[in-house]
């Protein structure tokens, strides 16, 4: 992005994994959860932030991620949400990484590898409670847990489910889920599966459903400032972690009248005063914000006018007059006393802040503004 700029606040990241373990206390550990580049925010500094402020576990979906991690010199425990494939247990075994299992076929092949380089392999078992997406389903389980009982090679560490409405303000399923997860403690312990985990709480368990904390606890959204809706009962304050900057690139003068962009979707009513701004939708500036979106200049509001396009925005200055060429512009976050949130664009393109926060930030260079680490 030619002139813009992500920049990411640790301080504020800090701050929301002090509300995580203000929530759960001490009794249960945190898993945080930093696939997916941490929500667009930045893996490998995210993580290393984490580590430093004691985190317990870290949660990626690839080995890949994984792999990154551990080649910058993250240490702490790593979880593979996604299970690992036959051909990564190699590096499962050499970095010290613990896999989610849910395939009777993978089970067997970790237990062979793991007998074979004399190196018992970690392992959290997921169990479908109600998702309906990945895991073993919860009425097979009790097959599952003898299968893996059986092999010598596996040493279950833990035991997950995932909330499939914790963030809505019906809990009825999530509390039926719940019930359906404690009932499987009960059955793995009937057959001597002991483990050290049992781990079902995402953002919104932690927030709305302390009786899922139990030995492990899964922040995600709510450590990058978000929340995972706006259905909760008992929201948190949180810091917003992500800014997205750019910067006026051109300042043009235009009569009533005027098409601006793409398709001409945008006709001015007056004498106006257009800036374009060097930022678009392959960015991740989404083209639903054309002609809805709103930026932030000289510490007030402009609409976005015109279509967004691949690499540029068009929007109206023309009531802040004090706007020159080059002027800051923040598509995202706070300037003065006025914010541009991930939940306001969310909800002028019909998705969630969880998405927002990964197209901005994708695999983009970062600013890491406060670190703590050394």
């Amino acid at each position: 992005m030619v002139g813009s700029t992500i920049e990411i606040d640790l301080e504020a990241l800090r701050y929301n994994f002090s509300q995580v373990r203000k929530l759960v206390g001490q009794t249960a550990a945190i898993l945080g959860v930093v696939k997916s580049d941490a929500y667009g925010h930045g893996m490998v500094s995210v993580a290393r932030e984490l580590e430093n402020q004691g985190v317990e576990y870290l949660g990626v979906s690839t080995s890949r991620e994984a792999m990154t991690l551990r080649q910058e010199g993250v240490s702490s425990p790593i979880l593979l949400l996604l299970g690992i494939e036959k051909d990564e247990i190699t590096d499962v075994i050499h970095h010290g990484l613990t896999p989610v299992l849910y395939r009777s076929d993978f089970a067997r092949e970790l237990s062979s590898a793991a007998l074979a380089a004399d190196t018992p392999i970690p392992v959290h078992l997921k169990i479908d409670t109600g998702m309906g997406r990945l895991g073993v389903p919860y009425r097979e389980a009790k097959d599952f847990f003898e299968l893996v009982q059986s092999l010598d090679g596996i040493r279950v560490e833990g035991l997950l489910s995932h909330f499939a409405s914790a963030d809505e303000h019906d809990k009825s399923f999530s509390s039926q889920q719940l019930e359906r997860f404690r009932q499987l403690l009960i059955q793995a312990e009937n057959i001597g599966l002991n483990f050290r985990y049992a781990h079902m709480a995402n953002s919104a368990g932690i927030i709305d459903l302390p009786d899922s904390y139990l030995q492990l606890v899964r922040p995600g959204i709510m450590l990058y400032g978000g929340l995972p809706s706006q259905e909760l009962h008992r929201p948190v304050p949180l810091k917003p972690v992500m800014t997205l900057k750019t910067r006026v690139l051109q300042l043009k003068e235009v009569p009533a009248d005027s098409p601006v962009g793409y398709g001409c979707t945008y006709l001015t009513s007056r004498p106006s005063r257009i800036a374009t701004l060097p930022i678009g939708y392959d960015d991740g500036y989404d083209r639903l914000l054309s002609n809805k979106g709103e930026v932030l200049v000289r510490n007030r509001r402009a609409p976005v006018v015109g279509r967004v396009s691949m690499c540029l925005t068009t929007v109206d200055v023309t009531d802040i007059p004090e706007v020159q060429p080059d002027d800051e512009v923040v598509l995202l976050g706070k300037q003065g006393d006025q914010e541009i949130t991930a939940d306001e664009i969310a909800a002028k393109t019909g998705t969630i802040n969880y998405e927002i926060f990964c197209n901005f930030g994708g695999l983009r260079k970062k600013h890491f503004l406060n670190s703590s680490v050394p």
